[in-house]
């Protein structure tokens, strides 16, 4: 069995899995989550831990039972703290606000985004220049954020565009004469 798999997922207080035949549901204090586990992968709920055991030695089972150990850690995670990312907006006359169930985005077009917030997620805006995601499905807040920085990446000269707080962008020297 993989390194990743091996390891237990502990459970924190006030979190409760309920394991079926094909799902395992994970609820906690801030919603619940569901993962569909795939044949020959079985979790094993010990005392106060997770476990993921896999029924056959066929070829790739190593890998599934490491990835399902690793959503089922970001299941847990999600639904005891929740996750967040933060996102800048970099460039002059560059805004975003929330309206309703949208995200509108000034980036420099000569027409405004509307971006659809998806369910299970919250957007912030404490800035005109910050937005931050909040939600307990990790994959879902990254995939959000990912969406959002594509209508207008950081550019390799000024800097400007939609970038992960985190993120830092190595400016190329200007071309010269």
């Amino acid at each position: 069995m993989s390194r990743v798999a091996k390891k237990p997922v502990d459970l924190p207080k006030g979190v409760t899995v309920t394991i079926g035949a094909d799902a395992v549901t994970v609820k906690g204090a801030k919603g619940s989550l569901t993962l569909a586990l795939k044949e020959g992968i079985k979790v094993v709920q010990q005392e106060s831990h997770l476990e993921v055991e896999t029924g056959s030695l066929a070829e790739g089972m190593n890998a599934i039972a490491g990835s399902t150990r690793a959503h089922l850690a970001n299941m847990v995670t999600g639904v005891s703290t929740g996750y967040e990312k933060k996102l800048e907006l970099v460039g002059v006359g560059y805004r975003a606000a929330v309206q309703a169930k949208n995200l509108t985005l000034t980036l420099g077009f000569s027409h405004l985004i509307n971006y659809a917030i998806p369910d299970g997620i919250t957007i912030e805006t404490p800035t005109q220049t910050e937005i931050l995601l909040k939600g307990i499905d990790r994959q879902k807040i990254g995939q959000t954020a990912a969406e959002i920085r594509r209508f207008r990446p950081p550019e390799p000269y000024k800097g400007k565009g939609v970038k992960y707080s985190d993120e830092k962008i190595t400016l190329k020297e200007a071309k010269k004469k």
